[in-house]
């Protein structure tokens, strides 16, 4: 057993972990990460790096097959062994060599295998051949293990070996058929790509699909992916799976049955806490670990949990921003003699509370920031709230011939600003932003009338959704 000391040590060495070590360091402390897997997480080689891979070639055939000019050049469907090889090169053929590199660079050392709180700042780490290192902190312990994909207590679903997103993500032979359980995200976006991949898909979801959402981002979804010939049956719930070869057979609450080759399970997350040691510091293992803004425990002056495990926001821009405070006030907090930190600003992670931006890469596109209509008015915030065909912008019909799409302003009354912003349509991530910086920055509206949209683009909603406020 060998025992090291660093300023910082932090558990998880994905997008979220790298950030707070790196932050730290540039802050003048030392940091070592702990890694069990892939330095580069979830999100390089399981989850949004890859998915998003399986999802662009669809999404470009589609763009071009409505633009006439391009649409008389594109003749078949997706190469889907082409696909799955852009996949592999996107996640490096699933080895860490240039993350590793990376940490080399950024002065972070890395210590391979499981790592557990064993002490007040102390983290073991058990390798794979058995050997064990200790890791003492002179400041701060990182908890960044993220999330995994909830297995619901449904029975016989466990022995039918279910796919999770990581298995839909790592695919290498295509199913023939697939029933996808959960409308959340991982749920319509799987969904969109084995579709077009030539898979019969049937998603079922007790709920609406993208229920977090406004209703008509959900609602353009399940037409798309009917329209691509998947079967999407909401409002049901499943009470048993059976798999006998290589069939899966999944019973619901209405008395139905539905077949398919195979099951992916989309249904939710829970936090990867179940075996970091967290009865060591007295919180309960298996479970989030709550924080406060700047990422600390309570009751702790230096364990901290970023990313997934705190359960802010599940989304990996979300946890790098989470890291990036949190990198910063464990420097700070340090008081490292080796950096002026007295002209640093105040440090909390605030926008996880009202301005959480995320993207559904389905066919439409859904992008979303701020408050919905509902959780607007949950909130106890007076509003007006703004519709707007997409299709109407002149910069919609250059985009498309075929353009379809839908967008919303929620607007604080009171305050005069925008706290929400949904659109869908074609290629809509890149709205977003605007309208995250928009919320963020709490523009007044009549200030906003000021920053005139370049014509013709899709981006003119912003003068047709000030114009229908009354400006």
């Amino acid at each position: 057993m060998s025992t090291r000391e660093y300023d910082l040590i932090v558990i998880g060495a994905g997008p979220v972990g790298e950030n707070v070590a790196d932050r730290a360091v540039r802050g003048g402390l030392t940091a070592a990460i702990v890694e069990s897997e892939l330095v580069g997480g979830e999100c390089s080689y399981w989850a949004c790096m890859p998915s998003k891979a399986l999802l662009r070639a669809p999404a470009a055939l589609r763009a071009a097959r409505d633009v006439g000019g391009a649409a008389e050049a594109v003749s078949g469907g997706v190469d889907v062994a082409a696909v799955l090889a852009r996949r592999d090169r996107m996640v490096h053929d699933y080895q860490d060599t240039s993350q590793v590199e990376w940490l080399q660079g950024a002065g972070i050392d890395l210590v391979r295998g499981h790592g557990r709180l064993s002490a007040e700042r102390e983290v073991t780490v058990e390798a794979a051949d058995g050997s064990t290192t200790v890791l003492r902190a002179r400041h701060a312990v990182a908890v960044c293990t993220g999330s995994a994909a909830l297995l619901p207590d449904i029975p016989g679903l466990e022995d039918a070996a279910p796919w999770t997103s990581r298995e839909a993500t790592g695919v290498r032979n295509v199913p023939s058929s697939l029933v996808v359980l959960g409308g959340g995200v991982v749920g319509v976006e799987m969904a969109t790509a084995f579709a077009a991949f030539g898979s019969e898909v049937t998603v079922i979801a007790r709920s609406s699909l993208l229920s977090g959402l406004e209703d008509f981002a959900g609602e353009a979804v399940g037409k798309a992916l009917t329209a691509a010939g998947a079967t999407v049956r909401t409002g049901v719930g499943v009470t048993g799976v059976q798999r006998a070869g290589n069939e899966v057979t999944v019973s619901l609450d209405d008395g139905s049955t539905v077949r398919a080759e195979e099951i992916l399970v989309a249904t939710g997350r829970v936090p990867r806490t179940e075996d970091v040691g967290l009865e060591v510091v007295g919180q309960k293992a298996g479970a989030w670990i709550e924080v406060d803004d700047t990422l600390r425990v309570p009751g702790s002056d230096w364990l901290y949990a970023v990313g997934d495990v705190n359960h802010r926001a599940l989304l990996t821009h979300q946890g790098k921003y989470q890291a990036r405070v949190a990198g910063d006030v464990i420097a700070r907090r340090a008081g490292s003699g080796d950096v002026d930190t007295s002209a640093w600003r105040p440090l909390a992670a605030t926008a996880d509370h009202t301005a959480v931006p995320q993207v559904v890469f389905t066919d439409p596109e859904v992008a979303a920031v701020g408050h919905t209509e509902a959780s607007a008015r949950a909130a106890g915030i007076e509003v007006q709230v703004v519709d707007y065909d997409l299709s109407w912008v002149a910069g919609a019909s250059t985009h498309s011939d075929r353009y379809e799409g839908m967008s919303r302003a929620v607007i604080d009354t009171e305050r005069r600003v925008l706290v929400g912003a949904t659109f869908v349509g074609p290629d809509v991530a890149e709205l977003l932003h605007a309208a995250t910086i928009a919320i963020v920055g709490e523009v007044p509206l009549e200030r906003l009338w000021h920053a005139v949209p370049a014509y013709p683009t899709v981006s003119e909603v912003w003068l047709r959704w000030l114009e229908s406020a009354g400006l």
